[in-house]
């Protein structure tokens, strides 16, 4: 088969998987049944001709990634929620009382803002002031940024190593795993079946890590071309390039991993390497919640797979009162 455009992320105790508009989410929940859920969304990049330009469609592909990973995020949380009740914040009672339905989108909204907050503070200002503090002892312009990409990359190193020693994130780092394994043998074009998943390589060259990974890079590279003399224009010049950065990086990340040439695969070992860290060897379970997610999203219905019941709702009691719910409709 080849390369495929198909894509995924890893949740908590669960995967999801992009074919096209397609996305399909599968959870195992607390009593090992697999459920199930599936929506369409057509890209910006499609239904404006403009954002799919190069450079752009980078830009809008990392803003649909990130609100659509906070929705199914929060989605797969929803079903591991703690049996005791937890009284409800004052803000989050006026968040539902001002926002009524939307309350949850504001929540994830919100969400976003923040994760792009704390963002900037580690990778974004950290460095910078560090850099420049160092100003006195480094002679040239050209090295306060070098020194701030160096630290800047040292930063995302520690912060990767931190996170993949949460017991937590090593169970999605699993599942990240069978999400890779599972795409590599559908891109082999061999049956999807857990034994066929299981010995194929839990690193792929179009991994989101990878991508995070080009923007480290590539910033280093630029932000130090760039030499301007105020702190405050070095980080001007560090938000206004950010999207810049990132576009490049789509296109980098794009133009690698559907290609075989040597150079290409060479530049790709980087991203690769660090996927060692965001990525661990899944369980055959965790193969199946994989496989299931990839062929719900490639068009099969799917109700077992080995020993596993496969359904396509989602069932909560509360209150002796039983109430359906799926993924928001605008996923």
């Amino acid at each position: 088969m080849g390369k495929s455009n198909v894509g995924g992320q890893a949740i908590i105790e669960g995967v999801m998987m992009k074919n096209d508009d397609v996305y399909a989410i599968a959870i195992r929940k607390p009593d090992k049944e697999i459920i199930i859920d599936k929506k369409n969304k057509v890209s910006l990049t499609k239904r404006y001709k403009i954002l799919s330009l190069p450079l752009i469609r980078g830009v809008v592909a990392f803003g649909e990634s990130m609100i659509t990973g906070m929705k199914i995020l929060t989605y797969s949380a929803e079903f591991f929620e703690v049996e005791d009740e937890v009284e409800e914040s004052k803000f989050d009672l006026w968040i539902e009382k001002t926002f009524g339905n939307k309350a949850d989108d504001v929540i994830i909204g919100i969400s976003v803002v923040l994760a792009i907050i704390m963002a900037m503070v580690l990778f974004v200002l950290l460095p910078l002031g560090l850099s420049h503090l160092l100003k006195p002892v480094l002679s040239q312009p050209w090295l306060v940024n070098l020194v701030d990409g160096i630290i800047r990359v040292i930063v995302f190193l520690l912060y990767l190593i931190l996170i993949s020693r949460m017991k937590d994130i090593q169970r999605v780092f699993q599942y990240h795993g069978a999400e890779h394994k599972s795409i590599h043998c559908y891109e082999k074009g061999l049956e999807l079946t857990v034994e066929n998943a299981k010995v194929q390589t839990k690193l792929h060259k179009r991994c989101g890590t990878s991508f995070l990974v080009y923007i480290v890079i590539i910033s280093v590279f630029l932000l130090t071309l760039i030499n301007p003399s105020t702190l405050w224009m070095r980080f001007v010049v560090r938000i206004v390039l950010l999207p810049v950065i990132a576009g490049i990086s789509y296109e980098v990340l794009k133009l690698i991993g559907n290609s075989d040439n040597k150079v290409l695969d060479f530049l790709a070992k980087p991203g690769l390497a660090l996927q060692k860290l965001t990525t661990s060897e899944p369980d055959d379970s965790q193969l199946e919640v994989a496989l299931v997610s990839l062929k719900v999203a490639l068009g099969e219905e799917v109700t077992k797979i080995n020993d596993s019941i496969v359904t396509t709702e989602r069932e909560k009691t509360e209150n002796n009162d039983k109430e359906l719910k799926s993924l928001p409709e605008d996923v």
